[in-house]
């Protein structure tokens, strides 16, 4: 059963207002309202028509969003099974046809993009579980591995703390914010060819 206060809103598009169901699951902190707010009036520009991976799903607050918002497709990435189980029974409730659900580790499904079986994302959103510090590993698999569009734009949530000395040379920060102990940012990828 879903506890109450599990619920996130969509703040605006198609869905505006809806709710969106998740489990409680160790880890799982969607992003506050006032970050999100923040978050898509810097994209707003680029959502139109984009192409959208939201790894980390949890959720799906980034993900329901960018669909709401215009995005063209959006593919949810959630190893999680309860996690990614309502995540689809949330995409049946919003009969969004443009979202995919993938139930696989973030890492991985960056390793199956490697080997050609995705696309080019125009926006990626990146929020791991704080306590996993897999951030780095995600960032750099994620450049390596040819599923980013040559300006991509990409959203990093983490700890206010952490220091991003690991961010690849051609990833130039676009926008970057604080909130108590949360630090989100967005670069925009260029290409160096």
């Amino acid at each position: 059963m879903v506890a109450k206060d599990n619920k996130v809103r969509i703040i605006a598009g198609q869905w505006r207002g809806r709710k969106l169901d998740f489990p409680t699951a160790d880890g799982l902190r969607p992003t506050t309202d006032p970050i999100r707010e923040t978050l898509f009036s810097w994209l707003q520009a680029y959502l139109p028509s984009a192409q959208c991976l939201d790894l980390y799903a949890g959720s799906g607050a980034l993900g329901f969003e960018a669909a709401s918002r215009g995005a063209k497709n959006v593919v949810l990435v959630e190893n999680d099974r309860a996690s990614a189980s309502y995540l689809k029974k949330n995409k049946a409730v919003f009969q969004a046809e443009n979202l995919q659900i993938k139930q696989i580790a973030a890492l991985s499904y960056i390793d199956m993009c490697q080997k050609g079986v995705q696309g080019l994302f125009d926006i990626v959103f990146v929020d791991p579980p704080f306590r996993d510090n897999i951030l780095a590993e995600c960032v750099e698999k994620l450049e390596q591995s040819g599923c980013l569009a040559d300006d991509a734009l990409i959203y990093l949530e983490c700890e206010r703390k952490l220091d991003l000395d690991f961010i690849p040379a051609n990833w130039q920060e676009h926008r970057s914010k604080t909130r108590g102990q949360v630090k989100f940012s967005l670069y925009k990828r260029e290409n160096h060819e």
